[in-house]
């Protein structure tokens, strides 16, 4: 484990295992959580012999706390000056809801040579929010809605999410984990409150379009078609369209947080694109 300091001299926490010769594969997590929400996936990635990496985006989990910086461009340049610190090469980018975001900003800008294939995991490219352009989005009202509920009582909105849309454990005949609740809310609390409050734009509002064009590395789109937080519609399908070499693995009835309600399925799956 270890930081990074960026060029606004915020510290990035990372957590860094395996062999220094192995593929490594880097973990990007979702609003508003930490790289510890890839757990399961980076001991799956390391028994077999991967070197896997998971920072806390900045002003979430154990990363500085700025006043400024959190949008995309700058999330995405926080993982550039993570890939030349640990110089990188031949890497892996995996990322889930917002992480997904992020994985296409920089994999779009990265230098030749540091990046061999994407994964945008319950993602939010292309854009969530609706618009005249993207008549399928999500209405900026309930962004709105998560800002507020977010301003008046984090702790409550904390324990709400992920009981209820995140990991579909509001449908009837879910299998509820308490222990899933119980760790989002303990990752996103121990972020910044004014990070994840302008997090919500940076991940609702963010057209990734072009940065999809412009990726040419073989790219995963994995998504859940029960995604209630990223529709299934408006996002992985439309994700491995517009990138170069893009594929789409759907998910019947999955939930947006399946990486970690079925990894026993999610885990070979992204093994197996790895390895491809």
């Amino acid at each position: 484990m270890g930081t990074v300091a960026t060029s606004d001299g915020t510290n990035i926490f990372y957590k860094d295992w395996g062999p220094r010769d192995g593929q490594p594969i880097v973990f990007h997590h979702g609003w508003p959580l930490s790289g510890d929400d890839w757990d399961t996936q980076m001991l799956y990635f390391l028994s077999h012999g991967y070197r896997v990496i998971a920072h806390d985006r900045r002003g979430h989990g154990r990363s500085g706390q700025p006043s400024t910086g959190h949008d995309m461009d700058t999330y995405a340049a926080d993982v550039a000056a993570l890939a030349d610190a640990l110089d990188l090469r031949d890497a892996v980018h995996i990322g889930h809801s917002t992480g997904g975001g992020e994985v296409a900003r920089y994999v779009a800008r990265a230098e030749p040579g540091r990046v061999a294939k994407a994964v945008l995991l319950s993602a939010v490219p292309p854009v969530m929010v609706k618009s005249e352009s993207n008549p399928g989005g999500t209405p900026i009202e309930v962004f709105d809605e998560f800002r507020a509920a977010l301003a008046a009582n984090r702790a409550q909105f904390y324990i709400e999410v992920p009981s209820g849309p995140f990991y579909g454990f509001n449908r009837e005949g879910a299998k509820v984990s308490q222990g899933l609740i119980d760790n989002w809310w303990r990752q996103g609390m121990r972020g910044a409150a004014n990070a994840h409050y302008e997090c919500i734009k940076a991940f609702s509002e963010t057209d990734f379009t072009e940065d999809l064009k412009q990726i040419r590395v073989p790219l995963l789109a994995a998504h859940g078609t029960d995604d209630q937080v990223v529709p299934y519609a408006d996002a992985g399908p439309l994700s491995a369209e517009l990138a170069q070499n893009g594929t789409l693995k759907s998910y019947e009835g999955f939930p947006h947080g399946m990486h970690s309600t079925h990894p026993e399925v999610i885990n070979p799956d992204l093994l197996a694109f790895v390895k491809s």
